[in-house]
């Protein structure tokens, strides 16, 4: 009996969004303790970040766990960061999209991949304000060679892409070094890698989502405090990004046709 390409791509978007849910709590524990000089996996065991108790099994179900518990820990009673179930959600709900779009073709690997990196780094970048380097070079390096099986015919794409990508971003940095890092322009350059051409809408939305951002947050605090004010941008590259995933090469195309006339 064929499956039809419906039911594929609704089993691979099931399958994708059960590992994202499983695989969100394993990147929660890297945003937590890659930044602070530590491992994903030492030691094994979670520990509450109040009072160092070990997180038992049955404590550690994702999102379930947290729900149940209240949002406090078992042992001393104190809060736990939103952030734990909301990124283990979103990153379900972002490997389920991902499977759909993709079903089983060799595109998925590298999609779900750079959808795990900038969960990862939006993590952590609203947490302590880091885009750590170790992520972003594990990213790079698994990117290329999941490229490499993936899209093999394209890597003028990706390269260049990367590349521009970079440089776009750090000149940015360095006419507006308050406001960008070269974490940003780091991770514009791994985008890069995983959208080839697609980056540059990427790109384009996340500036659009955060200057109006900024221009909220200057017309609550006033424009000199509203300028003060330290707004992490990884979560505007991250939108940028999965749109680019899903629209930037339509978006690409769209602009190709009407204005170059290709």
């Amino acid at each position: 009996m064929n499956v039809s390409d419906t039911q594929e791509a609704l089993i691979v978007a099931i399958s994708a969004g059960a590992f994202g849910l499983i695989l969100g709590s394993f990147l929660n524990v890297v945003a937590h303790r890659v930044p602070r000089g530590g491992v994903p996996w030492t030691p094994s065991r979670s520990h509450c970040p109040h009072c160092d108790a070990e997180i038992r099994p049955r404590d550690n179900v994702p999102i379930v766990s947290w729900l149940l518990l209240r949002g406090t820990c078992r042992n001393c009673g104190e809060p736990v960061s939103w952030r734990y179930p909301f990124f283990e959600a979103l990153t379900a709900v972002l490997f389920a999209a991902v499977g759909a779009y993709d079903g089983l073709s060799p595109e998925l690997l590298p999609d779900l991949l750079f959808v795990a990196t900038l969960v990862t780094v939006t993590n952590t970048d609203i947490d302590l304000r880091i885009v750590p380097n170790k992520v972003l070079v594990v990213s790079f390096l698994a990117g290329v060679v999941a490229q490499v099986v993936a899209r093999p015919d394209q890597w003028q794409n990706w390269t260049i892409s990367a590349a521009v990508a970079f440089t776009a971003m750090f000149l940015v940095v360095l006419a507006y070094p308050r406001g960008m890092g070269m974490g940003d322009a780091k991770l514009a350059g791994v985008m890069g890698l995983y959208l080839g051409r697609a980056v540059a809408p990427a790109l384009l939305l996340a500036f659009f989502i955060g200057t109006l951002v900024g221009l909220i947050v200057m017309a609550r605090k006033g424009v000199a405090a509203g300028r003060k004010t330290a707004v992490p941008f990884v979560p505007f590259l991250a939108a940028g990004g999965i749109f680019g995933l899903f629209f930037g090469e339509s978006v690409v195309s769209w602009y190709l046709e009407t204005f170059a006339g290709n």
